[in-house]
């Protein structure tokens, strides 16, 4: 089961720092969801990953914001 992170209404870089300390508190293999709404939180959590390692498994546009799903 993934962990959820709520970061609507957050502009950036706030959803990709709060992704960074919420994926240092989980084990690797986990993976976490980001909700946000951020017009640039696509390509931001797409860089991040790559920075970091991390394995972007999907995002989805649910409309009025995305998911992404990352697995650590």
């Amino acid at each position: 089961m993934a962990e959820t992170l709520d970061c609507r209404g957050l502009k950036c870089p706030q959803p990709i720092l709060k992704a960074q300390i919420k994926a240092n508190s989980l084990p690797a293999g986990s993976s976490l969801e980001v909700l946000a709404d951020c017009s640039t939180f696509p390509d931001d959590i797409t860089k991040w990953c790559e920075k970091t390692g991390k394995v972007l498994v999907s995002i989805v546009d649910n409309g009025d914001h995305r998911v992404a799903t990352i697995q650590l």
